[in-house]
C-alpha cells in the first residue's frame, strides 16, 4: 500500500504513523533497533500490511490492469491509486476529514524533527510541499503522481501520461478492486497483536 493507506492503517496513533511512514528507509535488524519501540511497531505493522496486499488475489487481479504498461511496476501503480480510492471513499473520509487528518499527519511527522531517516525526510519536504496525501483525491493529484513515479522509475521507460490513461480506462474495475480489498485489509490490521495491544 501507499503512503496515505500506511498512515490510516495506523489509526491515529503517532508512533505507528511515524513507523509505517519511514519503513522503507530502515534496512535490516540494526536500523530496526535503533528506532524507539513505538516506532518500531509501526514499521512492523508496515511490513505486514506490504505481505498481506502482495498476496491477496485481489490485489493481483487489480496490478493485471497495469501490466502490460508498467510491468515490473505494476504494483507500485496499483498501490498508489488504491490511495485514491481511500482518499475519495466516503465511508472513511470527507474532503474536510481527509484534509484535518492529512494535517495531523504531517504535523505528526515534523514533530520528529531530524531524527528520521535522511532519504525518508527528503522524500516528505515534497510530501508536505506538494500536500501528496491529500492531493490523492484528485484525478489531477494522482495523475502527477503517477508521473512522478514513472519519471523516477529506473526501468520503466512507459511515460506517466500513458500509465494513468490506464488507469482512468479501468477506474471503475480498479475502484470495485479496492472496494474488496479494503476493508478485508483494515480488518487484518486490527487483528494484529501490535494494533490490539496499543
Amino acid at each position: 500500500m501507499n503512503h496515505l493507506a500506511h498512515a490510516y492503517l495506523s489509526f491515529r496513533h503517532p508512533d505507528l504513523i511515524t513507523g509505517n511512514l519511514i519503513a522503507d528507509f530502515v534496512k535490516g535488524r540494526k536500523q530496526l533497533e535503533l528506532q524507539e519501540e513505538g516506532v518500531r511497531k509501526g514499521i512492523l505493522v508496515h511490513r505486514a500490511i506490504d505481505s498481506f496486499t502482495d498476496q491477496h488475489p485481489v490485489t493481483f487481479q487489480a496490478k493485471t490492469y497495469f501490466r502490460a504498461s508498467a510491468r515490473l511496476y505494476s504494483g507500485v501503480f496499483t498501490d498508489l491509486i488504491f490511495d485514491h480510492f481511500l482518499a475519495t471513499d466516503p465511508s472513511r473520509f470527507t474532503d474536510e476529514s481527509l484534509y484535518s487528518f492529512t494535517r495531523y499527519v504531517y504535523q505528526t511527522i515534523e514533530s520528529k524533527g531530524n531524527t528520521l531517516p535522511a532519504g525518508f525526510l527528503q522524500m516528505f519536504k515534497y510530501m508536505r510541499e506538494f500536500d501528496w496525501l491529500y492531493n490523492y483525491r484528485t484525478t489531477d493529484g494522482i495523475s502527477s503522481a503517477i508521473r512522478g513515479v514513472s519519471r523516477r522509475a529506473q526501468y520503466l521507460d512507459t511515460p506517466g501520461e500513458v500509465i494513468f490513461a490506464t488507469f482512468m480506462e479501468h477506474y471503475d474495475a480498479l475502484k470495485s478492486c479496492y472496494q474488496e480489498f479494503f476493508p478485508e485489509l483494515e480488518a487484518y490490521v486490527k487483528s494484529l497483536d501490535t494494533i490490539k495491544n496499543l
